[in-house]
């Protein structure tokens, strides 16, 4: 899905996703009967029944399937960040002897994170990530490393400190790749497609009520497509209205910098 659809504004994306696909398919119906009459729709309530029912399981099996993948990714960008907050402030608690060294690895860790916040972030939204966090990562684990090669801590402290950046560098990896998007573009044309045939299919049937029938198309539709807007909305766990914030980092950073 291009990004610029997952970050429209919730409201214009459920004006283009449900109300506007909604609103052509209450219209399809009624265009059907002013050109095959109810003699001739009705013939195929029986067989086109069948064969409805059928269609309606196999989307309704895919579609969830695409909104339980993005939720679980999407829980996974959650956690990926508190993680890397998590590791963050287990360095801080690590390094508070004031020590030269450790003053220069916990000036490190606030840069990283200042920059995480500031540049990161934005970044994100686009799909990319920030090389400047990048250098600064390296630099925190150069100012690590000035750690061991002088022996100021214990092994098992320095051991700690070092288990706690891969943390940090894994977690970053995640978002990073999160931030691209979830959906393959083929599972998307699927969930389209597959949409709005299964609608179409609703105006081949025949009912004296004609009225009845745009409603319950209309209802269906709108089922369908709020699922859709659903995937669209997480697709990009850092785009978006509906999207992960650094609020866990901030709270790390404005808890430890300031000690």
């Amino acid at each position: 899905m291009p990004l610029f659809v997952s970050t429209m504004p919730l409201w214009l994306a459920t004006l283009v996703i449900v109300v506007l696909p909604t609103m052509i398919a209450m219209a399809g119906p009624i265009f059907i009967r002013r050109r095959i009459t109810l003699e001739r729709l009705t013939t195929n309530n029986e067989i086109a029944g069948f064969k409805f029912a059928t269609v309606g399981v196999i989307y309704a099996v895919l579609i969830a399937f695409a909104v339980i993948v993005v939720w679980e990714r999407f829980n996974d960008g959650e956690v990926a960040v508190l993680q890397e907050a998590g590791a963050a402030a287990t360095l801080y608690r690590l390094t508070t002897e004031p020590i030269p060294d450790l003053t220069a690895t916990r000036n490190a860790l606030d840069r990283y994170l200042k920059l995480v916040i500031e540049r990161d972030w934005p970044r994100m939204a686009e799909e990319k990530g920030s090389k400047e966090v990048t250098r600064s990562l390296d630099f925190l684990y150069a100012s690590t490393m000035r750690l061991a090669d002088k022996g100021l801590l214990a092994p098992p402290i320095l051991s700690e400190i070092f288990k706690q950046l891969d943390v940090i560098t894994q977690a970053r990896r995640t978002r990073l790749q999160l931030a691209t998007g979830i959906v393959p573009d083929i599972l998307w044309a699927a969930l389209f497609i597959g949409a709005f045939l299964t609608i179409g299919f609703t105006f081949f049937f025949g009912t004296e009520n004609l009225s009845a029938q745009v409603l319950m198309t209309g209802i269906l539709s709108v089922i369908v497509f709020t699922g859709l807007l659903v995937t669209v909305s997480i697709d990009h766990p850092f785009a978006g209205a509906v999207h992960i914030d650094s609020d866990p980092l901030l709270k790390v950073l404005d808890d430890f910098s300031q000690r």
